[in-house]
């Protein structure tokens, strides 16, 4: 069994968050590093590995689109357990939206699967993005679930629990699918001294638009389906309402104050 994990490079926690005024993008200086929803995608792929099954000696393939630089998240993905890379990585995919970064991602997953499982995270934290699991599925006409709590794998199905706002809701999906992960699903492991080393030896491949037999039109700004217009902080917080209990009226006024939001 071959399962695919796409990871994504992201500013650090403490990375202050700013936009080119000229470009409309995020600007990507200072620390980056794996994006943590995708931890718990990767941490999702070595348990279902480690449980046997039919996942008993799966290989699993990290896959990322960035810079060159984004190699060092891959090498981060290789010490917790992947087994080889992909760093799709070429100067025309600069500026491309959730379509153009689909197009590629589902590109190198054909090249270099066939996948039998492919893992994402729940979204992405610099852009708080929660539909790019369902755009590769539609390219690669897989089916999907998306923020899947517990993911199984037998007789040639995941099955997936997944959260929703009411609760639970438990899908079977035919391989090969598509999945993201909940963050609520698992505690994503640390690297030990030897893995990391380890992973220094490990197989990345780097991967060009040529390579994926893409245009690249289909790709970048021009390959877009969306275009940023502009992008403003959002508004500060207006001041609360303060309610006194003057004469016993306290509890009259937060009566009238809920029932004016239609909240009793």
């Amino acid at each position: 069994m071959k399962i695919a994990v796409c990871v994504k490079e992201v500013p650090g926690a403490n990375v202050p968050r700013r936009h080119d005024e000229s470009t409309k993008r995020l600007v990507r200086e200072g620390d980056q590093v794996l994006n943590s929803y995708d931890a718990h995608a990767m941490e999702a792929a070595l348990q279902l590995r480690e449980g046997g099954g039919d996942a008993e000696g799966a290989t699993i393939t990290a896959v990322c689109m960035g810079p060159e630089g984004a190699s060092r998240t891959l090498s981060k993905a290789l010490a917790l357990g992947a087994d080889d890379a992909v760093l799709i990585t070429d100067p025309a995919l600069e500026g491309s939206d959730i379509l153009a970064t689909a197009r590629a991602l589902a590109a190198a997953l054909v090249k270099h699967g066939p996948f039998d499982l492919i893992l994402l995270g729940q979204q992405a934290s610099d852009s708080d993005c929660w539909v790019l699991p369902g755009v590769v599925a539609e390219l690669l006409e897989a089916p999907a679930a998306t923020q899947a709590a517990t993911v199984e794998l037998s007789g040639g199905t995941v099955a997936v629990s997944r959260q929703t706002e009411l609760g639970y809701e438990k899908l079977t999906l035919s391989l090969p699918a598509v999945v993201s992960v909940s963050d609520a699903t698992n505690t994503p492991r640390y690297p030990a001294l030897k893995a990391i080393m380890a992973a220094k030896k490990k197989p990345l491949a780097r991967v060009s638009l040529a390579d994926l037999g893409l245009d690249a039109s289909t790709v970048g700004t021009g390959g877009s389906g969306t275009k940023v217009l502009a992008f403003a902080p959002p508004p500060a917080k207006a001041g609360g309402v303060k309610i006194e209990d003057e004469g016993g009226s306290g509890a009259d006024g937060i009566v009238e104050f809920l029932a004016g939001r239609n909240l009793v």
